[in-house]
Formats: C-alpha cells, sequence, structure tokens
C-alpha cells in the first residue's frame, strides 16, 4: 500500500485538478474534494466534498437502502 500512499500525498500537494476513477472508498474519501457520480442509466450526479458527503446525500434523497453497495444487495447465481 506504500504506492497508494505515495499517490495520495502527490494528489493532496497538487495545486490542479485530477480526474480519478476508482472503487477504493477510502481513496476518495482522502482525496476527493468534488465527485461526479453515475447512478446507473442517464442519471449523473455532481457532489461538493469527499465520498462520505456524496453518500450522505445520496442517503438523503433515496433511502438507506440506495447506498448499500450493489455486492450486498445482489448475489450471483450458482452454476448447476
Amino acid at each position: 500500500m506504500e504506492s497508494l500512499a505515495s499517490l495520495e500525498n502527490a494528489l493532496l500537494g497538487f495545486p490542479g485538478c485530477v480526474m480519478v476513477t476508482a472503487h477504493d472508498r477510502w481513496f476518495l474519501d482522502r482525496t476527493a474534494t468534488r465527485i461526479l457520480a453515475w447512478e446507473g442509466g442517464a442519471d449523473w450526479f455532481w457532489y461538493e466534498g469527499n465520498f462520505a458527503a456524496c453518500q450522505a446525500n445520496k442517503i438523503d434523497r433515496l433511502g438507506a437502502e440506495a447506498a448499500r453497495p450493489h455486492r450486498i444487495t445482489h448475489h450471483r447465481l450458482a452454476r448447476h
């Protein structure tokens, strides 16, 4: 994880704009100041703040169930 910590430090010290695609919630919470989130279909939302602020807004708009990770709400089908 040393490389992730190095990337985080570089981003925090960078004065410009960076577009990051990530599924690492901890990383996004520590480095993001604005988030453009795709929520399925044609739904895109712009959030000011980190990942925690993004999730809080989503819960306010859609309820707690909407913020649950996809892998928890959907199960893999077993092969027979």
